[in-house]
């Protein structure tokens, strides 16, 4: 209000001055007219608004009137400022001065059809204003010749900072959906509203167990921060750690004074912190997560404008600080197994792709030590779940006890561990597998029971005992069962002579060259049901192979053979057209035909050809791109940057994209984000464990949680019971697939289900006894 005041009083005053100078004016000689004009045309300009500051440049002569508010706008007084063009351009920002200059030039030599002008204007007291100018020309009678150039200065330096900062915000924004680091998001928040609030200094701080850790502060002292990271937070630890004691906001006025600053001012003052004010950053549930702070360099409490950033701040900040420990505790509940405390079934996974790949670039060999105990049924029967578990955790601290750091240990499930060797030099495995023996026959003493347990260990080596990852571990688990098979409490290599395994696999492969020229293989398919409604929404194709000899062959069996011997490719291609074939007949005979799904090996998807293909069967068999979806898994998001531009060709065709046995992998959010899929299926594996282990549910949830909020689709598979649905339904899951509905069967079946609506509620009433009967009976 008082700037709104003063801007009047000074417009009063200007008018005033003008009017006497216009009554002067008038009563001079005629060849005076020129100065009455101008003084008429600044008195107009003057009534134009009280905002605006008033310039006159005289072409002539070079001299400039500067109106009062034009140099109040800048910070000078009445009587400051020479009136001439010089004072213009030594207030001018540098890097701005040139391009104003010529566009004033364009103007007045008539290349341009008005004057209108952003540029930085320096203010007295040193810091930068933003101004928009605008002019019009003022031109001799006789001969038109521009003789004035007069215009007005309007200050724009909020609205300015104002774009800054949407603009800034809206970066951040990004940073969070494509999953950057929190510590570079963290940064970038203090910035801008550092940049908002000159002299500010911002950092953010995250709570765990209770301690304060560091999590950005770019403007703030490297020694701060080291200080105050890992402090126990309470009510007498600053306002960041008071704020996040007690959940509420604390402003601190003076930190040399306040007893809140008293055990930890010592930190601060030395660097000119002399307030902050502090809010508490609380997730969506309600709890603490850290804090965000704001200091200055003198005593102050925050007007309106920084309270109202400060609250802003802290929520933004919390967008960033609940995502990234969603994410920490999703990484910790998949990589880590929660009993022992070594890597779960999932990092094993993850780990020995990684390390298999290092071997086939480098020419490596590592050897992997698959280990069962032997008798840890009894245990449990006897002793029970709890005495199980106990001794679960022993045989993993006596594991690691046995390796070096180097090697990777992991609980697959159950009672079965696993031991990865990268370098294998010598008898390496062979005497870990020893010392495992020895160390894990040391006598156990649960609830008063003295127990001796004892293993069996099989090893195998990559590439000697597999060239691919499925192989290998087929190999190692052969050679465990030859251990168990000689007597149990010992080791046994995998020996090919001792198995029929790989004749098995040598027949397999010789006879999957011939499979689709014999019309062996053949297509079942099992519906994906939508869960609100009961509707089929979906029937994903399978593949099957029926051979006369071999008998039925797994697709775990045959899909990795031809993918190893090259046979993916034909395999793929005649599965592809065989599904939409079906689907045009289905909607020949006048079913509301849901889409159809096939699976897709990723060694596809480093195949330029491949999407001529897949548009090539699109148009031969007359459907359209988006009846079709395309299943891959988890591992072709990271294995090859090709990948993406592959993606990216079908998704612009108008194929759906499902990430397939998704938590299974490592896949990153932000390559999903690139990778642009319409859905993710939620691995079996989740699905089975998550009615007894508590882990499994929390994952699910996340899983499911975090597929909304990014807008996929989402598709438990594997789903068996009424109790698996109903909390699938309650967690926000949108389709199910399972044994729950029906197992995989032949066209016809799905034909019997999408005669009528009849049939499809039945899914939607939960009475599944009827389909699972028919589908028994299909089977059979």
């Amino acid at each position: 209000m008082g700037d709104i005041k003063q801007t009047k009083s000074e417009l009063i005053e200007e008018i005033h001055q003008l009017r006497a100078e216009l009554d002067a004016v008038k009563l001079m000689t005629e060849e005076r007219t020129g100065r009455l004009s101008i003084s008429e045309e600044r008195f107009s300009l003057a009534m134009r608004g009280a905002n605006d500051g008033l310039w006159d440049w005289n072409l002539e002569t070079d001299e400039v009137y500067y109106s009062i508010r034009w140099k109040s706008m800048l910070g000078y007084r009445e009587d400051e400022l020479d009136n001439n063009l010089n004072t213009w351009a030594s207030l001018v920002h540098p890097d701005d001065k040139d391009g104003v200059l010529k566009k004033a030039q364009d103007y007045i030599a008539g290349r341009a059809d008005s004057f209108e002008v952003e540029m930085r204007m320096r203010h007295k007291d040193g810091h930068e204003v933003f101004v928009l100018s605008r002019a019009f020309l003022v031109t001799r009678e006789p001969d038109g010749k521009p003789i004035r150039l007069v215009g007005t200065l309007v200050d724009i330096t909020e609205r300015k900072k104002a774009e800054a900062f949407d603009s800034k915000n809206a970066e951040i924004l990004e940073m969070i959906a494509i999953g950057r680091p929190a510590s570079e998001i963290y940064d970038a928040i203090a910035l801008m509203y550092e940049s908002r609030h000159p002299g500010m200094r911002c950092s953010m701080l995250e709570l765990e167990d209770n301690k304060l850790l560091h999590g950005g502060a770019p403007s703030l002292p490297k020694e701060y921060c080291d200080a105050v990271h890992g402090l126990e937070n309470g009510p007498s630890v600053g306002s960041c750690g008071t704020s996040t004691f007690t959940g509420k906001r604390v402003l601190v006025e003076n930190i040399e004074t306040d007893p809140k600053w008293e055990k930890i001012k010592h930190f601060a003052l030395p660097h000119g912190m002399r307030c902050c004010w502090s809010e508490p950053i609380i997730n969506s549930t309600g709890k603490v997560l850290g804090a965000f702070g704001m200091y200055y360099n003198h005593p102050a409490l925050p007007n309106e404008k920084e309270l109202s950033d400060l609250v802003s701040a802290a929520r933004l900040t919390g967008i960033v600080m609940e995502r990234d420990q969603a994410q920490k505790r999703i990484r910790q509940l998949a990589y880590t197994d929660e009993l022992t405390g070594v890597a779960s079934r999932a990092s094993f996974f993850q780990h020995v792709e990684e390390i298999t790949k290092t071997a086939v670039r480098h020419n490596r060999r590592f050897g992997l030590l698959y280990i069962d105990l032997d008798g840890f049924k009894s245990v449990n029967d006897s002793l029970g779940h709890d005495a199980g578990d106990l001794l679960l955790k022993v045989i993993a601290k006596r594991l690691v006890s046995a390796c070096r750091e180097t090697d990777f240990i992991a609980r697959l499930g159950g009672d079965e561990f696993c031991i990865l060797i990268e370098e294998v030099k010598g008898d390496y495995a062979a005497n870990v597998a020893k010392r495992c023996l020895e160390l894990i026959a040391q006598p156990v003493e649960i609830y008063t029971r003295n127990i001796k347990p004892a293993c069996s260990i099989g090893i195998a080596y990559y590439p000697d005992d597999g060239d691919d990852l499925s192989a290998f571990l087929k190999a190692a688990d052969t050679s465990l069962y030859t251990a168990k098979e000689n007597g149990k409490n010992q080791y046994a290599f995998y020996k090919a002579e001792l198995t029929h395994k790989v004749e098995y696999r040598f027949h397999v492969e010789q006879n999957l060259r011939e499979a689709i020229g014999k019309k062996q293989l053949s297509l079942v398919y099992q519906p994906q049901i939508k869960v609100s409604t009961g509707e089929i929404i979906g029937v994903e194709a399978l593949l099957r192979w029926r051979h006369p000899q071999l008998g039925q062959v797994p697709p775990s069996e045959f899909i990795s053979t031809a993918e190893r011997i090259g046979m993916i490719q034909p395999l793929t291609e005649w599965v592809l057209r065989s599904a939409c074939s079906q689907l045009v007949a289905w909607k020949k005979k006048g079913f509301c035909t849901p889409r159809i799904a096939v699976n897709i090996s990723p060694n596809l998807f480093l195949d330029q050809a491949f999407v001529s293909l897949i548009k090539r069967i699109i148009d031969e068999e007359g459907i359209v791109p988006s009846e079709l979806e395309l299943e891959v898994t988890e591992s072709v998001v990271q294995t090859d940057p090709r990948n993406l531009s592959i993606f990216q060709d079908l998704k612009d065709l108008g194929v759906l994209l499902a990430i397939d046995d998704f938590g299974t992998g490592y896949s990153s959010f932000a390559s999903l984000k690139h990778l642009k899929v319409d859905c993710l299926k939620i691995d079996k594996y989740f699905i089975d464990d998550m009615l007894v282990d508590k882990q499994a549910l929390i994952l699910v949830s996340s899983m499911i949680e975090m597929g909304n909020k990014l807008g996929y689709g989402l598709i438990a598979e594997g789903v068996e019971t009424l109790e698996q649905l109903n909390i699938l339904k309650n967690l926000g899951c949108e389709a199910v697939q399972g044994y729950l509905y029906s197992k995989p069967v032949q066209a016809d079946m799905i034909s019997k289900l999408l005669i009528s609506e009849s049939r499809i509620n039945v899914f939607q009433q939960g009475k599944v006894s009827k389909i699972t009967s028919v589908s028994k009976r299909q089977n059979r």
